[in-house]
């Protein structure tokens, strides 16, 4: 690990094809936003050799080639990989996204990785959303390891922020997060602030200089070694603790010195079964410098301390039928079973898949087959296909360096899979398999969109279903009852990206229209209604006169017809005309234009000429006949109630429970949800949440979830209905 002495990084550079699951580490990298991951990414790429200067692959080239749209903050918005080589170990390093829009492509990253490196910002801290990530790995028993950076900064404080990073993400252990260095402070300067300049080993005693912007070994000063022997012993017994060999502690408490072999292959297990967590430093390097602090120290504890694919049981496997089937081990010789990770659309070469394999070895030219989730509720198909697989390649950057194969529990990038999407599995065409799907967010904060002209128009369709195979956060919506094409999205930054990668990459030009939520009518009380359609013209006329009654009904009953005429007053066959103008006149509404439901409408009487009397003349007595009945009547607008359950920490339970009542919300109950965590159950109108998502958001400060259900359709209060039939009115 890095606190081996005399450790040598062996071979090091841009990787390209694992040989064995053995030689390959995939690590994510986890943060918030402005936490340093992608200047962590670029130290790391040149520490290992993959690039010859700070940010820059050997052509020239940017190492995070993000795709990012042009807006305030220039968020980087993709999960991005980036391959080096380091001690003869190929490390897929996966970089995520911080801005909470984006979830979708961290848990991308985090499906695609064994291990996971927590990027925390000396000078701002660990947020919420980070803490429920480490919550998740923790879940699922993933390898973590912690990286503190902007060490430059003038508040920050290594010490307080491992103190910090225990609290957060030691849980009933704090003694589980512990650094391995120390950080090492050159002169200070005439703000008085001193650089660090280097890191002193705990386990070794050893310190290692960055200030010639290459890593030297050196002997720490005499007043270094108090505080490396008191956070030494500290580390050993947090080592000792997750020990297999249950004599150690003892020997140790006893006065025997720990041998520091057995004590670094000790941390390493610990690290690999996901029971220890090191706390390591790192800064990028200065112009011209080959290593930025911490970067060696990093790579070694990624080769050395979290685990193979080997180490990994892969998600489970069943048949695309349900039928479950044995988990394959990560074997080079075993079945294929891959996943796509990630789509992307490249302007020359079209669909670029980022694929994980599980199982086997992946070759360009062979046919496998997709198999899929379907999630047709976001606007996914639910493959069952054959496809031939493209060329297979290595990102990094803009360049792509052409592989033979891809091992089991390697990652790579094939070229034209035009069906397969993000979340599909790669199997042969002679056992189909499926991988058990991740946890993708719900998106709930509704983009309603239209073409902006006629070309844009032929355009859209091909445009979204590209757009939503790509990222399957996103749900497309063609809402039956307001007829309006709606983007679901996770938050305001993805539904800017959205919109540009529309226009941008597709060349789709869209307006935003207000998303319309469905509103329906009924009547209040039971009301009468006489229609009369007579018209003469030069020919046959138009002659039909029908009375009926109207009454409420239960919700959910719909619309139910009777007929109660005697003595054939209308004639059998212009009855079912009548109920075909009422039902088309219910469809279009009475009141605001919106369809009416949950009402009786009975046809006791009328008129009719032998001559005069037809279908469509009885289809328009009944329209008018329901639309005299409304004229009288109370009509009530009823508006969708959804059921809304609010995930959020303790500490704004109040706040969320006061902001779901100003929002016309009814809590019907809350319940605990674990250590620090509480379930809010709400009942409240869907007009009142369609941007509940970014207020939540805000509210919670980045830790609140939530999820809806429709309910019911209930009244809307009467200030309400009259705003909303002036406006009605006003549009027509």
């Amino acid at each position: 690990m890095g606190d081996k002495a005399n450790a040598h990084p062996g071979a090091a550079g841009r990787a390209t094809a694992a040989d064995h699951p053995s030689s390959v580490r995939n690590v994510v990298l986890v943060g918030h936003s402005g936490s340093g991951k992608t200047t962590l990414v670029e130290a790391l790429a040149l520490a290992a050799g993959a690039v010859n200067r700070a940010g820059r692959v050997e052509d020239g080239g940017t190492v995070s080639d993000y795709d990012e749209i042009e807006h305030r903050q220039q968020r980087s918005v993709q999960l991005s990989l980036v391959p080096v080589e380091w001690g003869g170990f190929k490390i897929n390093i996966l970089d995520t996204p911080g801005y909470a829009d984006f979830v979708g492509e961290l848990r991308a990253g985090l499906r695609a990785a064994d291990a996971a490196l927590f990027v925390v910002s000396a000078a701002d801290g660990v947020d919420g959303s980070t803490r429920m990530v480490w919550d998740e790995c923790a879940a699922v028993g993933m390898p973590r390891a912690i990286v503190v950076t902007h060490l430059e900064a003038a508040r920050a404080d290594f010490d307080a922020m491992t103190g910090i990073c225990a609290e957060a993400f030691g849980g009933d252990d704090p003694d589980a997060v512990l650094p391995l260095y120390l950080p090492v402070h050159g002169a200070a300067g005439p703000d008085g602030h001193a650089p660090v300049t280097g890191l002193a080993g705990l386990l070794s005693r050893r310190v290692f200089d960055y200030e010639s912007g290459e890593r030297k070994e050196t002997q720490p000063d005499a007043d270094q070694l108090p505080l490396i022997e008191e956070a030494r012993n500290r580390l050993i017994e947090g080592i000792i603790a997750e020990s297999e060999d249950e004599t150690l502690m003892d020997r140790y408490l006893g006065g025997e010195d720990i041998d520091f072999k057995t004590l670094v292959a000790d941390l390493e297990r610990a690290v690999a079964r996901g029971t220890f967590h090191p706390v390591l430093a790192a800064a990028p390097a200065a112009e011209g410098a080959k290593q930025g602090l911490g970067t060696i120290e990093l790579l070694e504890l990624v080769t050395g301390g979290f685990p193979s694919p080997l180490e990994r049981a892969a998600p489970e496997i069943t048949t695309p039928q349900g039928r479950p089937r044995p988990t394959p081990s990560c074997s080079v010789e075993g079945p294929l079973v891959a996943e796509v990770i990630k789509t992307s659309s490249d302007p020359y070469v079209g669909r670029i898949s980022l694929v994980r394999v599980f199982s086997g070895t992946l070759r360009p030219d062979e046919t496998v087959h997709v198999s899929g989730h379907g999630m047709e509720d976001r606007g996914h198909e639910d493959h069952d296909v054959d496809e031939r697989i493209g060329a297979l390649s290595s990102p990094f950057g803009k360049q792509q360096r052409t592989l033979t194969k891809c091992v089991a529990g390697d990652l790579a990038c094939v070229a034209k899979l035009s069906r397969a999407e993000t979340g599909d599995t790669l199997s042969s065409k002679d056992d189909p398999l499926l991988m058990a799907p991740w946890d993708m967010p719900d998106p709930l904060l509704p983009l309603a969109i239209e073409a902006h002209s006629k070309a844009d128009e032929d355009k859209l369709s091909q445009g979204l279903s590209r757009l939503v195979a790509e990222d399957p956060t996103m749900r497309l919506e063609q809402n039956p009852h307001t007829h309006q094409l709606v983007l679901w999205c996770l938050g305001e930054a993805h539904k800017e990206v959205a919109l540009e990668r529309l226009r941008s990459r597709y060349g789709v030009q869209v307006d935003v229209v207000p998303h319309k939520v469905s509103l329906r009518e009924t009547f209040g009380a039971k009301a009468a209604g006489r229609g009369r359609h007579v018209k003469q013209s030069g020919g046959h006329g138009q002659f039909a006169i029908c009375e009926i009654d109207v009454e409420p009904l239960p919700p959910g009953s719909g619309i139910e017809f009777v007929d109660k005429v005697v003595g054939g007053s209308v004639p059998r066959q212009f009855i079912p005309s009548v109920e075909k103008g009422v039902r088309a006149q219910a469809a279009k509404g009475v009141a605001a234009g919106y369809p009416l439901v949950d009402v009786r409408v009975t046809l006791l009487d009328g008129k009719a000429h032998s001559v005069d009397s037809s279908d469509a003349a009885f289809q328009t007595a009944g329209a008018l006949a329901l639309r005299e009945a409304a004229a009288e009547a109370r009509i009530h607008l009823l508006e969708p109630v959804a059921e809304v359950q609010v995930l959020v920490s303790d500490d704004y339970v109040g706040p969320v429970m006061s902001d779901l009542s100003g929002r016309r919300g009814r809590v019907v109950g809350t319940e605990q949800a674990g250590p620090g965590r509480t379930l809010v159950r709400a009942e409240i109108p869907e007009i009142e949440i369609g941007r509940y998502a970014l207020d939540l958001r805000s509210l919670s400060h980045g830790t609140g979830r939530f999820s809806r259900n429709y309910a019911r359709h209930e009244p809307m209060p009467p200030q309400l209905a009259d705003k909303i039939r002036e406006q009605a009115e006003e549009g027509r």
